[in-house]
């Protein structure tokens, strides 16, 4: 039994008819039927049934067909892992990010990343549902790895390493009447209008989450795409705003008052769905480069 037995194997069990097989693997129509009686004789199994109109699995190449799978991705992450061994990790490696977080050096981990592995490209992405639509994009095989801000509870079926996490504050103008407490709640907030970050990005879902609890949700009068701006909203006295302390710029005219019973902490973390050998190595950087 060899690779090519197997790869015709599996392309006729997925197509089921030779001759868009044997296009698939680029050989003849001839040399995919005799590499699969080759095959049979070596199992002692027939593996197709064929008739003048149709091919269908047998019974016997039904169970063959996951286990056959099975053993040309073992075959081929064993070939991978030669050439890298020989020639070093190659490739690409699609990245989601968050924009400007003061939690992870990112230009530091890429340059790292590079550095080490100069053969991978790397491709980064930012998603305009934020985090939420970073974790759907990777259960959805759309990016290898992302650094995220989403709860542990929201990324189920992701490998998740954390990061950091960062308490809750409020955000207010400086000549708003609440700016010199020492604390708040976030009761005392209610009705006023609210700078935040677009639906879908993870501090947004938490604290829509919070306000909600708290039996009156809260009024967004301006979204904004990125979370480091919200302070200049809310200097421009266009509302306050409830965010994670995740160094944000501090300016006079806004005051950061901490937070009584807010939000959970907000989470920072690195995920992968199915790590390949480049995203495995880039989450095994990531934890040198925590700001």
């Amino acid at each position: 039994m060899d690779l090519k037995q197997l790869e015709y194997f599996v392309a006729v069990a997925e197509e089921l008819n030779f001759t868009r097989a044997a296009a698939r693997v680029y050989a003849t129509q001839s040399t995919v039927s005799s590499g699969i009686r080759s095959l049979e004789s070596e199992l002692r199994a027939t593996l197709f049934e064929r008739s003048s109109r149709q091919v269908s699995l047998s019974p016997a190449g039904a169970a063959f067909l996951p286990e056959a799978r099975a053993a040309l991705a073992a075959l081929r992450r064993a070939r991978d892992s030669a050439q890298e061994a020989a020639a070093g990790l190659r490739g690409s490696l699609r990245i989601g990010a968050l924009t400007r977080i003061a939690v992870l050096d990112l230009p530091g981990l890429f340059r790292a990343f590079r550095n080490r592995y100069p053969l991978v490209d790397l491709h980064v992405t930012a998603s305009p549902t934020g985090s939420t639509g970073l974790a759907d994009d990777l259960r959805q095989g759309r990016l290898d790895v992302a650094v995220l801000g989403l709860p542990p509870a929201e990324l189920t079926g992701l490998r998740v390493r954390e990061l950091a996490s960062r308490p809750y504050v409020a955000v207010l103008p400086a000549a708003h009447p609440l700016a010199g407490a020492t604390a708040l709640d976030p009761r005392d907030l209610l009705a006023e209008p609210f700078i935040d970050t677009l639906p879908g990005f993870g501090n947004r879902v938490e604290v829509d989450r919070h306000f909600q609890a708290l039996g009156t949700p809260r009024r967004v009068a301006v979204e904004v795409a990125d979370l480091t701006t919200v302070p200049d909203y809310v200097a421009a006295d266009l509302g306050v705003a409830v965010v994670p302390d995740v160094a944000l710029p501090r300016s006079p005219a806004v005051a950061v008052v901490p937070l009584v019973d807010g939000p959970p902490d907000w989470s920072f973390s690195v995920a992968t769905a199915d790590p390949t050998r480049a995203a495995a190595a880039f989450m095994d950087l990531v934890t040198d480069h925590r700001v």
